[in-house]
């Protein structure tokens, strides 16, 4: 299955997860997996949040900025891959002077 993210809407969500600014997004949902490409603009974050149901890989495309995980600050930049685990806690910042986009999958875990 091709999913070609320049072909769907963009999602503007303020204040995602109770973050700084907005998230630029265009995902795709099928129950099973949230699959997104999103942007961050300067100064904008997401906020910290923790996995219960499912886990969270994002994958930073371009730009720079720092994700809080379970308490520690990590820097990322392009090609840098985050994982947070279910059952733990982060937020992605984007603390730069450009955008910082990325490519993240949600998995539901059932059970």
């Amino acid at each position: 299955m091709l999913i070609s993210f320049d072909n769907m809407e963009e999602t503007v969500i303020p204040h995602m997860r109770g973050g700084e600014g907005r998230v630029m997004a265009r995902m795709y949902t099928d129950g099973d997996n949230k699959i997104m490409r999103g942007k961050l603009e300067p100064g904008c974050s997401i906020g910290l949040h923790t996995h219960e149901g499912n886990s969270e890989t994002i994958y930073i495309l371009s730009g720079t900025g720092k994700v809080l995980y379970d308490g520690e600050y990590e820097p990322v930049s392009a090609g840098s891959c985050h994982y947070c685990p279910r059952g733990h806690a982060h937020s992605l910042i984007n603390d730069s002077n450009g955008d910082l986009v990325f490519f993240a999958v949600v998995p539901e875990h059932l059970g």
